[in-house]
Parts: C-alpha cells; structure tokens; sequence
C-alpha cells in the first residue's frame, strides 16, 4: 500500500524548495516564515497525536489506543498571519483527541500582533465593522468590540506595570538608546518616544522602557535614565547610542563609569551624507570603512586603520573627512569586548528596525489622541520585537572576559554574577 506524505514532511519540502528559489524578495521572505510556523505547529499536533495513540505514524504496536483516520485542516492566526494546519482524525478510541498546541475553540487565536493591530484601530475610533475588516485584512482573524475593550484595557495595564517593575536584578552588558518620533497627539509636530533595551550578563534581550521624549533633549534623557537608575538598574558596562549632543551629554552624567559606543551605522551615514552623489564613490568608502571594524582585532588597530580613512578623504572630501573623525575613538570601543560579540554591539541597528516595526505598524493610525494610546502600541511592538529576538549566546571564555572588564572598573557585584 502507497504511504501518504506526512503533512510536515511536506511542509518541509515546501521550505526547501523556498530556499532553492532564493530569498531576494520580501515576499517569499514572508513565505518562509509562514512555513516556519506551520512546520513548528504541525509537528508539536503529530507529536500529540502520536502520544495519544501510543505509537507514530504507520507503527504497530500491541498497546496502540486507536488509529488515524486522516486529517481535517484548521486555520490558526499567528504572528505570521493565518496559517493551515492538518489536525489528525483519530478513530476507535474511547477517549476524544483534543490537541492542546491548537485550542478546541471557534474563536481566534490572541497574538501579540492582533493586540497592536486592535490597540491602534481602537485608538483611531474605528467602528467594530472597520476593526474587523482591518483584522481580516491583516491576516489576523475577526474580533468583537467586547474583545477589542478586553485588549485595550489589558495593554494599557501592562504598559503600566512594565514601567513600574524593579530592575534590580537586571545586571547589563550593554544598554541601547534611540528614539522614534510619533503624531502623538490629535495637533501638533511629532515627538519622541525613547526606547531603552539591552543585552543581560546572561546575554538576553532585555527591554527597559518606552517614554515620551518631547525633542529627545538633554532632560528628556536626563529623565529616563534617572528612572532607570531609580527603579534599580546598575550601571552598564556599555552604552551604545547615536551622536545626538543631548544623548552624549546625558550619558556621561548618567552613567560616567560605563563606555560609550558611538553608533557605527549612524556615523557612517552622517560621512556619506557629505560626500558627492557618486555611486562609486559611496561604495569605496562604505567597504574601506566596515573593512576598518571588521578585521580589527584590538581598538588601536581599528582607529588605525580610520585615520587611514579619514587622511584619503581629507583631500578632496575635507567636510567628511571632519565628519568621520569627530569623536572617532568612540567608533571602536566594541572591539574591547569579545570580539564574536563586535557586530552585535557596535551599532543600534537592531533598537532601530525595531522602530522601523513601530513605524509600520503605526503608519495607517494617523494621529494619536494622547500620549498613552501612542505609548501603549509602541511598547506592544517593542516588546514583540526584542522579545523575539536571540540573545548574545555567551560562552564560558565570554563571560570571563566581560568579568574580567567588570574587575578592572570594581564593579564585584557584575564580577560575581558574570563569572
């Protein structure tokens, strides 16, 4: 007899093939997610089904309980939007299978996207019919206007605790800053929201807080670092963050003790903003630089080689030039770190696509009408996003360096928990 194809074997040959085609486009980058959450899915069902039954597929067993009798298809709502998964029928037991990885339910599975996508429907004042259509669109299901206040209600809540938690217990390789700015209120021009996440002496994601920062002046950072510092958290051993004068400033009065990473991508940037429209030209110096970090094994040699940089472009270029080595030692702080760990903690492009996400999703809502709706979705998809993320994957040798750091500044409570 001809054995079907197990419906995560297929999926499996699905995602290969999607490898074979190429990963260029966004859209097939999509795909594979979906494929990914289908395959994560349908093999935590098989496995219920296979220990439901008391053997797996096609196995005989004289303590089998039952047998499968094909499959019915389930359609589920995750981050990835709505998938279908095949549920095993099973047949000749007593006992009904009822799978715990999809609920036995008719109403939609609550994921953190829905609750962003809700959050800023509800804030917009849309009616239950718009809410739905928009959920529908989205990939995310249907939802009640009962379901919609349960959610609003439930984020706000959240929000409030996540600003409230102690961080006492939080100890920080590395803490991240940047900021986005919003419509957050019904008039007048944008504001900032200050996001603060970091990497743990565990070497996990850690997000810390989502506050308003009007112009992302000095007091707006002067503020959220002393509420970090009064709900615990000590000092970091890094602080990497962009050039902004304000940021700099807050910084060195927050926390004098910690190192302080200049953002690489940003000061890239700022170097190519002052240079010609030439394609060529942009390339050359873009490899020359990354070049500079990549294959330095120590600070000196990077800052080195960026002086060589900066002399070539001082020629012809003397305003990127000036650009490139304004605070230039700053560039190569990250290479005093373990050196697996440079491109993770040179730069905020993480902290900044997670903003991108923010602004994407934020995009359809126009204004906001306060500061709380626009604070609530912006944490929602903050934390989506940090929390999902991997996490610095330390190794024994990792953390005695970083220990090792920690001594040199007489920090023992970090050289105790680290090593």
């Amino acid at each position: 007899m001809e054995r079907r194809i197990a419906p995560s074997a297929a999926i499996e040959e699905a995602i290969e093939a999607a490898l074979l085609d190429g990963l260029g486009d966004p859209d097939r980058l999509t795909e594979l997610g979906r494929l990914g959450a289908r395959l994560v899915i349908q093999r935590g069902v098989d496995a219920e089904v296979a220990a439901f039954l008391g053997r797996a597929r096609y196995e005989r067993t004289p303590t089998a309980r039952g047998s499968r009798n094909g499959h019915r298809p389930r359609r589920i709502q995750t981050a990835e939007g709505e998938i279908t998964i095949q549920v095993p029928q099973v047949r000749d037991n007593l006992t009904r299978f009822v799978s715990a990885t999809i609920p036995d339910t008719r109403t939609i599975i609550r994921t953190r996207p829905l609750e962003a996508l809700v959050i800023g429907a509800y804030v917009r004042g849309l009616s239950d019919r718009d809410i739905e259509s928009l959920a529908r669109e989205a990939g995310l299901g249907t939802i009640s206007r009962t379901a919609v206040s349960t959610i609003c209600r439930e984020l706000r809540d959240r929000y409030r605790a996540f600003r409230a938690r102690s961080l006492g217990e939080v100890r920080l390789v590395a803490l991240f800053l940047d900021a986005i700015y919003l419509p957050v209120r019904p008039e007048g021009p944008k504001e900032g929201v200050l996001v603060a996440w970091g990497f743990s002496l565990e070497g996990e994601r850690v997000l810390l807080d989502v506050a308003l920062g009007q112009r992302e002046r000095l007091d707006d950072w002067l503020d959220l670092g002393r509420g970090l510092i009064a709900r615990g958290l000590s000092s970091p051993l890094l602080v990497v963050a962009d050039g902004a004068p304000g940021l700099i400033r807050a910084i060195g009065e927050l926390w004098p003790d910690a190192d302080r990473q200049r953002c690489a991508v940003h000061r890239l940037r700022n170097v190519m903003a002052k240079l010609p429209r030439k394609r060529e030209l942009h390339d050359r110096v873009r490899v020359a630089y990354w070049a500079a970090l990549d294959e330095a094994t120590s600070q000196g040699e990077a800052e080195q080689a960026l002086r060589g940089l900066v002399g070539e472009l001082s020629r012809e270029y003397p305003s990127a030039a000036a650009c490139l080595a304004e605070d230039l030692a700053a560039l190569t702080v990250h290479l005093g770190y373990p050196l697996r760990l440079k491109r993770r903690l040179r730069s905020t492009n993480l902290l900044e696509r997670s903003l991108e996400e923010v602004r994407r999703r934020t995009k359809v809502i126009g204004r906001f009408p306060g500061e709380t709706s626009c604070l609530t979705l912006a944490w929602a998809v903050m934390d989506l996003v940090i929390a999902g993320g991997r996490g610095l994957g330390l190794t024994l040798s990792e953390r005695h360096a970083i220990a090792a750091i920690a001594l040199a500044r007489s920090s023992p409570e970090i050289v105790n928990r680290v090593a």
